[in-house]
């Protein structure tokens, strides 16, 4: 478990440990708004850890106020993408060496909310909360469909998904009003561990072992709007995310 709050983190922890009996459970820091603690998580994982057999880019945050990563990227930008972006970059040769392996990327339909600006992809001329945060997940699915074009052949897969409303701490920095919504419609949303399903169903179901770079809901392939099937801009995506981070994917 890859967690910025490691206090939490040793909670969930202990209930696990005592939910299914495993005591191979371990707790690692990792915030991904900072590249040097990505780093540092990666070296740790690379070195401890034989094998990679899942990795599961679950952490995010929600239509906050405008504010930076360490790195000088706007915030949900920086979490959401860039910071799996580069902790996938870093244990990829890890994942080839596990093969078969599966990258699963919760992304969410709020896509639909935002488009990709590359020329103001950190928000600096104009912020809204809402399109900065779908910017991030739809920013999610795109580099989801590159990955599994450069991973053809490795026996690594990669998929997105939107995990439907779940009623999580995600939405506290939403409004009152908002949240005050939220609850009345609390019916209609998902439990944490309704809302866990299709990150469960991209990581193990045995039919999805020959699909790569799909976008899934509710345990099936979901439909994701025409600015998430456009390759073209997945690959300014992709070479804009490797110049922000400094690497050389390709």
């Amino acid at each position: 478990m890859a967690c910025r709050d490691v206090e939490k983190a040793e909670a969930a922890r202990k209930e696990l440990v005592e939910d299914c009996g495993n005591p191979n459970i371990v707790v690692k820091k990792l915030d991904l708004s900072d590249s040097r603690s990505i780093k540092e998580f990666a070296e740790i994982i690379n070195t401890e850890e034989k094998q990679l057999d899942i990795l599961i880019n679950n952490a995010g945050i929600m239509m906050c106020p405008y504010s930076k990563t360490s790195d000088g990227f706007e915030m949900q930008f920086g979490v959401n993408h860039l910071g799996h972006f580069l902790l996938t970059y870093l244990l990829l040769d890890l994942l080839k060496r596990s093969a078969p392996a599966r990258i699963v990327n919760v992304a969410s339909v709020a896509h639909t909310w935002g488009r990709i600006c590359l020329d103001d992809i950190n928000s600096e001329k104009s912020y809204s909360r809402r399109r900065a945060y779908g910017q991030s997940k739809l920013a999610n699915i795109l580099s989801t469909r590159s990955l599994a074009k450069r991973l053809q052949g490795t026996g690594v897969t990669v998929y997105s998904l939107h995990p439907g409303v779940v009623r999580s701490e995600l939405w506290r920095n939403l409004s009152k009003p908002i949240q005050t919504a939220v609850k009345i419609f609390t019916p209609f949303t998902k439990t944490t561990t309704q809302g866990a399903q299709t990150s469960i169903y991209c990581s193990v179901e045995p039919q999805l072992e020959k699909e790569s770079g799909g976008y899934y809901s509710n345990c099936a392939p979901g439909r994701c709007s025409r600015e998430a099937s456009d390759d073209e801009m997945a690959q300014k995506l992709w070479e804009l995310s490797c110049q922000m981070l400094g690497i050389n994917w390709d």
